[in-house]
């Protein structure tokens, strides 16, 4: 194997690698990625699906590594690829223009772009599959590793319960696209979109956020009773925050006694629930970390 086989291999085993780590930092993402592309019926099938796809990258990642199997190992790598590009052409061609979830959130990437790079990624293989020999080995102990990788990230990511999460079904929001509420730290404010109390904490929440970018990111759960519309709310309160709508049953089961209302939620868990003093809420809780 001469030296730019060499870098190649290496290149595309870290190529897997870093795939597979960007969907393990934050697996619920790709859990939602795969829902909304119809690859998931459920948020349950889509969690197996994803430790599955998690621990073939890095157990495909890690095996291109090691100067053993490499013919055998770029043939896989080819028909997951290639498995993954048929997918990406087919949202392509409905005008999918969202993160395709290859790199996770770290890195996003429209399907346009993802096919242009795993036609890279599958050229490398090719390449490769056609100038290393086979190895002739027991496939035994690549096999048993393989297992072991996806096997594994069932223990290092263990499923969370969102059943009593109450906000499991809101996962695209206008001007952001797919976003995971049970991961990390966010913030999610119910609004009626005619509610003077609410435009004027829209309006407080939009000055403390241009003052200060380290709070958690916020999301607006709008309800449309009367005839204001977002943009004619996002005017009267030079506020603007990635939103989405909620029926009535939603708003009426998450706003208290009266709208607004902040959750504040902490790794798919309701941290705090705020109804009054929403800008002293804030600045408590966050700048003093």
């Amino acid at each position: 194997m001469n030296r730019v086989q060499i870098i190649l291999r290496i290149l595309l085993g870290v190529t897997f690698l870093f795939s597979g780590y960007t969907k393990f930092v934050a697996p619920g993402f790709f859990e939602i990625t795969l829902m909304d592309q119809g690859l998931a019926p459920s948020r349950f099938f889509a969690a197996q699906l994803a430790r599955l796809f998690i621990g073939l990258e890095f157990a495909l990642g890690i095996l291109i590594l090691f100067p053993f199997y490499t013919k055998q190992l770029m043939l896989i790598s080819i028909v997951l690829l290639g498995s993954f590009t048929g997918h990406l052409i087919y949202l392509w061609a409905i005008g999918d223009s969202e993160n395709c979830g290859c790199f996770g959130e770290m890195i996003s990437m429209t399907p346009g772009e993802s096919i242009l790079k795993n036609l890279v990624l599958i050229a490398v293989s090719f390449f490769l599959h056609s100038k290393i020999p086979k190895d002739n080995r027991s496939l035994k102990i690549p096999v048993l590793i393989g297992l072991g990788f996806v096997l594994s990230m069932w223990a290092f990511l263990p499923i969370p319960n969102h059943r009593d999460f109450p906000f499991q079904s809101f996962t695209h929001f206008e001007s952001e696209g797919r976003v995971d509420l049970a991961t990390g730290e966010k913030t999610v404010a119910v609004f009626n979109l005619d509610c003077e109390h609410c435009q004027e904490a829209a309006k407080k929440l939009g000055i403390l956020y241009r003052k200060n970018l380290k709070f958690p990111k916020l999301y607006l759960l709008f309800y449309q009773e009367g005839s204001t519309t977002v943009s004619e709310f996002e005017s009267l309160t030079q506020a603007s925050f990635p939103y989405a709508y909620m029926d009535v049953n939603m708003f009426f089961d998450l706003r208290g006694n009266s709208p607004p209302r902040i959750y504040y939620l902490r790794e798919g868990k309701v941290e705090a629930i705020w109804d009054k003093d929403l800008v002293l809420k804030f600045q408590e809780t966050f700048e003093l970390k």
